[in-house]
Parts: C-alpha cells; structure tokens; sequence
C-alpha cells in the first residue's frame, strides 16, 4: 500500500516575465496527462501504418488477380456497365455546368483585356487538363465509390464473404479484381465525355452570352493543343480509378459492427478517395508537364 498522503508528480513550466516585467503564474501539468497522449499518439500511429501495410497487400491481391479476369468476364461487363454506362448522366450533368460557367467567368476576364478571342484557348486548356478529369473522378468516387463501399460493407457484415472463403473463393478475386478492371477500362471514354460535354458547353455560351463567333472560338483551341495537354488529362484517369476502386473495396472489406458500420466505412471511403483524387491529380499534372 502506497502513502496515502503521496501527492502525484508533475513537470513544471519556467515562468516567464511579461511585458511589465511581472513574472507570469507558474502552470503546473500532470505527468500522466503527458504520457496517456504521448501513448494515445503512437496506438494512433501504429494503426495507421498496420492499416497502410494491410491497403497495399489488399492492393497486390487484386493486381495479381488479373489473370483470372476470363473466368470472371460476366461480373466484368457487369462492373462496367455500373461505373460506365449508369454514370454517364452524372459526368454529363457536371462537365455541362462546369464548362458553361467557365466560359462565363473567363469570358467576362478576357472582355475587360479585350481579349475575349482567346476564351476558347483558355476554355479548351482548363479542361483537357483539369475540370474534365477531376470533376469525372470526384463524380465517381461519390457513385461508384460509394456503391462498392456499401456493397462490399454489406456483404462483410452478414458473413457472405467468409462464405466465399469457406466455398474456396478468393473474394478479392471474385469482388474487387472485376470492379478495378472494369474502371480502368471505362474511365478513359467517361474522361473524353467529359471534356467533349464541357467544351461545347462552353462553345455554345460563348456564342450565344460572349457573342463570339464559333469559328474564332474553335479556331482558338485547335491549333494550339498540344500532346501533353491530352496525356495529361487522359493519364488521370486510370490513376483516379485505380485510387477510387480499392480505397472504396478495401473500407467495404474493412466493414465492422452492422449497419452502421457500413455507413462509417462508406462515408470513409468517399472521403479518402476523394482527398487522394485531388492531391494525384495535383502530382500528375506536375509530373507530366514537367517532363513533356
């Protein structure tokens, strides 16, 4: 038994005078206050690199699941046509807006320049390299990401998956390695359609808001794209689908405590998708424009 009248330590902090040369108080803080944060922060971070280390093997699993891809071709085409064909509304939707306000706002710049004839150029560049790509990555992190993670959650929750082991399935075979085809198969024409929608959306506002003509607005555009402007912007899209397939598969595999459960690691997935979707589309960008 301890003394009962043993007082508990603590690390004191130097005081300080202030600017009337007053001394400050003396603050005193618990040493167990210092070492329940300073142990709080390292389970922290040794559950975010067990977590990274246990993505980047779930990530090699359905790379090297590639090969089985003949015997799984139906929930190919299936896969395709939900993160395809199913979100071509959505794409659509977004690239239209996007590109019509575009032409709006840089039109309105370049008229105070008097060089509203350049909007084309300026239009054609903002969304070859960027809007189209990084608005058809965040549109699909938020379908097709969501829907994998909520799928995928749904299924670990009520066993389905132990299911497939128990049957002598590799799930990730079966679940994922379908889906991460089929994205990086059908993200490239949804980037074209992207940016087909967002240029002429913009083309038809500067003809019929700006008053430009559209021989000078597509004459500005063609001449002046150059390759790296495509590989820049077309390079994207398998990077976001590769991005958004297996963080989205790997929160629905990571699924605990029902419902709710399902909900979090969805909603987590979103997120984390969509963050990295930025931050790559930053790197890529660098990178090839850089080095073209």
């Amino acid at each position: 038994m301890g003394d009962k009248n043993e007082k508990p330590t603590f690390a004191r902090m130097k005081t300080q005078p202030d600017m009337s040369g007053t001394a400050l108080q003396t603050e005193f803080v618990p040493l167990s206050v210092i070492r329940i944060l300073g142990k709080k922060l390292v389970l922290q971070l040794k559950a975010f690199f067990f977590t990274m280390q246990e993505f980047f093997l779930f990530s090699a699993r359905a790379f090297l699941s590639f090969p089985k891809m003949i015997r799984y071709w139906r929930d190919v085409l299936d896969q395709a046509t939900i993160c395809g064909t199913d979100s071509i509304p959505i794409v659509l939707v977004s690239s239209i807006s996007i590109g019509a306000l575009l032409a709006i706002e840089v039109g309105n710049l370049l008229e105070d320049f008097g060089a509203k004839t350049m909007l084309g150029r300026s239009t054609a560049l903002s969304v070859i390299r960027e809007l189209g790509p990084l608005l058809m990555g965040l549109m699909l992190s938020a379908r097709f990401g969501s829907r994998n993670g909520a799928e995928l959650g749904a299924m670990q929750i009520s066993e389905q998956i132990d299911a497939l082991r128990a049957f002598g399935t590799d799930p990730v075979a079966k679940l994922v390695m379908p889906r991460l085809v089929a994205a990086l198969i059908m993200f490239l024409p949804l980037t074209a359609l992207s940016d087909y929608a967002g240029l002429h959306s913009a083309a038809y506002m500067a003809e019929h808001y700006h008053r430009l003509d559209p021989g000078i607005f597509w004459n500005s555009v063609y001449p002046r794209l150059a390759p790296k402007d495509f590989v820049v912007g077309f390079l994207k899209a398998p990077v976001f689908a590769i991005i958004i397939t297996l963080v989205s598969s790997f929160n629905g595999f990571a699924a605990r405590g029902g419902t709710a459960g399902v909900g979090r690691s969805t909603i987590k997935g979103i997120v984390v998708s969509s963050g990295l979707v930025l931050i790559a589309n930053f790197y890529v960008s660098k990178l090839v424009l850089e080095n073209m």
